[in-house]
């Protein structure tokens, strides 16, 4: 296959019959290739959206192998179901922007992976309020961003200093930010700007633990399940739609230094399958929650 002529559909709507037959339908009879699709319907219960979401994942004839002109064959289809769609061309590597603060596990994961291949995106840039990580960044060749925020900074200074961030995110035509361990807590304005566009990693043990070391705050409360939570940054904290979680189990023999190397790995994990899933088209909104077709 020629991943020029290989897309990804994705879409919502409200539940209706014959959404699957119309969608692929009008691929075949444009001479698509389906490679694979999922579907799911959120009907099951009184609290479901009514909502149904769909993955395409399909190669086009050359002559439809540009996402403007799927957009136009498919123009009768979303309006008769009222869908938001979108068509993602596997030819282009999604671009991220990565925020760290002074705890770079999850950083060194990430461009491990992507230096490996494990994950296929463009980094252009990273951004860090600390210099801490100036030297890994240029050794993975990534343009490295200080943008320090003093301790006590007013809010006029944290916006000026997150529209500096916006500025990179336009200049270099990212697709999403990650949050890995970036240590701030984001503007409402700057949350509205990333709506969709950013994912933040944290440990599991909120709001039980909150503040300084909650790993070792976890120890003392002789916690036996160590967590981590990838999810969509909203202006309400550490609250937003939900990607994926993981646990490690934990016992009384393990010190508290232990039991932060453990979260550690979880977390790196997590945001790991988050950041992969995300970019790979697998993640739609549905309300304050997510379906994730992996």
């Amino acid at each position: 296959m020629n991943p020029s002529q290989e897309f990804i559909l994705t879409l919502s709507c409200k539940d209706a019959k014959g959404i699957v037959y119309a969608v692929s339908g009008l691929l075949y009879q444009a001479g698509c290739n389906i490679i694979d699709s999922q579907q799911f319907g959120d009907v099951q219960d009184p609290d479901g959206t009514g909502l149904f979401f769909m993955r395409v994942h399909f190669e086009a004839p050359p002559h439809l192998a540009d996402a403007a002109t799927l957009d136009r064959l498919f123009v009768n289809v979303s309006q008769q179901f009222g869908m938001e769609a979108k068509f993602h061309s596997l030819a282009r590597r999604p671009r991220l922007l990565i925020m760290v603060s002074k705890h770079g596990h999850c950083l060194n994961d990430l461009m491990f992976r992507w230096r490996s291949g494990q994950l296929p995106v463009d980094i252009p840039a990273i951004v860090s309020n600390h210099p801490d990580f100036a030297e890994l960044a240029a050794s993975y060749g990534v343009p490295f961003h200080h943008l320090p925020l003093p301790t006590g900074a007013s809010a006029e200074a944290k916006r000026a200093q997150e529209q500096e961030v916006e500025r990179l995110f336009e200049q270099h035509d990212i697709d999403l930010v990650v949050l890995a361990r970036y240590m701030q807590i984001l503007s409402p304005e700057f949350c509205r700007f990333l709506r969709g566009r950013a994912i933040n990693i944290h440990h599991s043990f909120l709001p039980s633990f909150k503040g300084a070391k909650p790993y070792y705050q976890a120890h003392e409360r002789g916690v036996k399940l160590i967590g981590a939570t990838a999810h969509y940054v909203t202006a309400d904290l550490d609250e937003g739609p939900i990607i994926e979680q993981d646990v490690e189990r934990v016992d009384h023999s393990l010190s508290p230094e232990d039991f932060t190397a453990v979260g550690r790995d979880v977390e790196c994990v997590v945001l790991a399958r988050a950041v992969r899933w995300h970019v790979e088209h697998r993640v739609l909104m549905n309300g304050p929650k997510t379906v994730v077709f992996t």
